[in-house]
């Protein structure tokens, strides 16, 4: 279960450089931070659990965040990524229901929890706060779509290929050699997210990449080449 902590903390109070408050004035920040708890959480730590969701609104002062949902085994189905600077939770506070998946820090970071009475009374009183609010429920469905899409294909190769694609979509950075995916995921994190066996996912990487179609760099992030937006595979 979340754990409160008390407000003023060495995380810092500027909430500045988080988007959705952009356009609040120097007075509004200040008000609002002031109802933020910041936590720290280590990599692999559970931030949020499925009965929690209704209760806070989550801000990402440092680090990054998956999303997933477990089966009865324990087993992870990622959902989506969240990084610095971006926010989760709104939904179930503007309805008032759980969401069906638990919120992991993907590594070392820094959230801050804002109640659902103050979500209600300093943040949806703002029109462009709202509109912003609206845009991320629409980045969700994506997400969805794209989880949908991830797992309609009808068998694992071509599921790693539609997760590598998404990955690059979300935090690709290009170069002459090809996209470099910026983010660390583990062999078995990538099976989660094309629900497919650890054991079949690395053979299908190390065939992509003796192939020629991605390297695997330091840090566990993963380099697709030229070659693979190339190829001829029939996916996408």
């Amino acid at each position: 279960m979340i754990r409160k902590l008390a407000a003023h903390n060495k995380f810092g109070n500027d909430i500045k450089n988080i988007p959705l408050f952009s356009d609040l004035s120097d007075d509004e920040l200040h008000i609002i931070n002031q109802r933020i708890i910041k936590k720290k959480f280590t990599k692999d730590q559970i931030v949020l659990f499925e009965e929690d969701t209704a209760k806070f609104m989550y801000l990402i002062y440092d680090g990054k965040v998956r999303v997933v949902k477990q089966s009865k085994e324990g087993r992870e189905q990622i959902i989506t990524m969240h990084n610095k600077g971006e926010f989760f939770g709104e939904m179930s506070l503007l309805d008032g229901k759980t969401a069906p998946a638990t919120v992991i820090a993907h590594d070392a970071a820094v959230i801050g929890l804002l109640s659902k009475n103050d979500f209600v009374k300093y943040i949806l009183c703002h029109e462009r706060v709202r509109e912003k609010i609206i845009d991320l429920l629409c980045g969700h469905l994506r997400d969805s779509w794209a989880i949908i899409k991830i797992l309609s294909f009808d068998n694992a190769e071509k599921r790693i290929i539609a997760v590598l694609e998404r990955l690059q979509e979300l935090y690709g950075v290009a170069d002459d050699r090809g996209v470099i995916i910026n983010i660390k995921l583990t062999h078995q994190q990538i099976a989660n997210y094309a629900s497919a066996a650890r054991e079949t996912t690395t053979r299908i990487l190390k065939l992509f990449e003796k192939n020629e179609l991605l390297r695997m760099l330091d840090g566990k992030k993963i380099q697709l080449t030229n070659k693979f937006y190339d190829r001829d595979n029939g996916v996408g």
